[in-house]
């Protein structure tokens, strides 16, 4: 049974950061977090708008009529955006669905952070090809960067966190003339040694928030122990990115000799490279690197899907990879036969 993906939509924040802000807010210099980290700009939210579930919202709307669908012909609306939502302990998947008018779908959350769209997507295609759901919307938002406390220097590789959302239809056997897409197979492992090295320390039930936590600035993205991550994931994070990337294209009857375009988890600019050499693409081709948005969490795939028709870098035919990867750490890809 053939799963399609029928529709797409994103939504960006109309504020900006640039990286000469972030650079002036970290006491980094300012080629370093441009160059290096590859953030010349990035998306963020104010305070009092464009929560997670507004942004998904939004890119459900685009999603949905790109499909040329109804919200009442959904089956599944599943969120698999930000843990850091409107509120803590909630369904964001029911809000959304509530909001769009999915009268007919139940809804449904996924976390695997950063890794969430290869991995959803996975889900949600076996899902369908059972017979349990015939049409699901996928929605992702993050405004992760609320998190980042920027004179944190154990947390800067997430300086580069920023605000977006995205959405997309998948449907059990869609007619041709509406397929963006053709879902083929996926893969994904899993490193929990990594499990508690980047974390939020107080608002949980280990350290519950007190006038103490907030007065600490315990509620902050950080990483306990960074030189000791860094170290530990030098040797893993390319193999592992490589490894998914390889399976999941032989599941589909491909290697990487067959790949024309892969959208990538916004990474170090030298990484993004290295791995998109490795993959067999163009080097030095970055007009799908997200330099203009940063790390968007789950929504990366979206962005770079989207700047890469917009900029006719992606065509029918094209083999497409959705590569990313989610602390935790788990890593994981998805492989897609681009239609139009």
């Amino acid at each position: 049974m053939s799963v399609g993906l029928t529709g797409y939509g994103v939504y960006r924040p109309p504020e900006r950061i640039s990286g000469a802000e972030i650079a002036a807010r970290s006491a980094i210099p300012e080629r370093v977090v441009t160059e290096k980290m590859g953030i010349r700009e990035k998306r963020v939210c104010p305070p009092d708008e464009d929560h997670v579930t507004d942004m998904c919202v939004r890119a459900g709307e685009r999603a949905l009529a790109d499909a040329n669908l109804a919200p009442d012909d959904l089956d599944l609306v599943l969120y698999h955006g930000s843990e850091y939502k409107d509120y803590v302990v909630w369904s964001a998947a029911a809000n959304v669905a509530e909001r769009l008018g999915a009268a007919n779908a139940y809804a449904n959350e996924n976390h695997t952070l950063c890794a969430s769209t290869p991995v959803s997507i996975r889900q949600t295609a076996a899902q369908i090809r059972t017979g349990d759901v015939e049409t699901a919307l996928h929605v992702t938002a993050s405004r992760e960067n609320d998190l980042v406390d920027y004179t944190d220097e154990d947390a800067s590789f997430m300086f580069n966190f920023g605000s977006g959302a995205g959405a997309y239809v998948l449907e059990r056997a869609p007619d041709e003339q509406r397929r963006r897409a053709t879902v083929r197979e996926s893969a994904a492992v899993t490193d929990g040694s990594f499990s508690e090295d980047v974390v939020v320390p107080a608002g949980g039930s280990r350290r519950p928030t007190t006038h103490e936590t907030v007065d600490a600035g315990a509620h902050s993205l950080t990483v306990p122990d960074h030189e000791a991550m860094k170290e530990r994931m030098a040797p893993v994070s390319a193999e592992n990115f490589l490894s998914v990337a390889d399976d999941a294209l032989a599941r589909s009857g491909y290697d990487r000799g067959d790949l024309d375009f892969a959208a990538l988890t916004h990474m170090k600019r030298s990484f993004h490279r290295t791995l998109v050499e490795e993959l067999g693409l163009t080097a030095g081709d970055d007009s799908y690197y997200l330099e203009e948005y940063g790390h968007v969490q789950s929504v990366d795939q979206w962005l770079a899907t989207d700047e890469a028709l917009e900029g006719g870098r992606l065509d029918a035919g094209d083999l497409v990879l959705f590569l990313a990867a989610g602390t935790g750490y788990t890593w994981a890809a998805t492989v897609l036969e681009w239609q139009g």
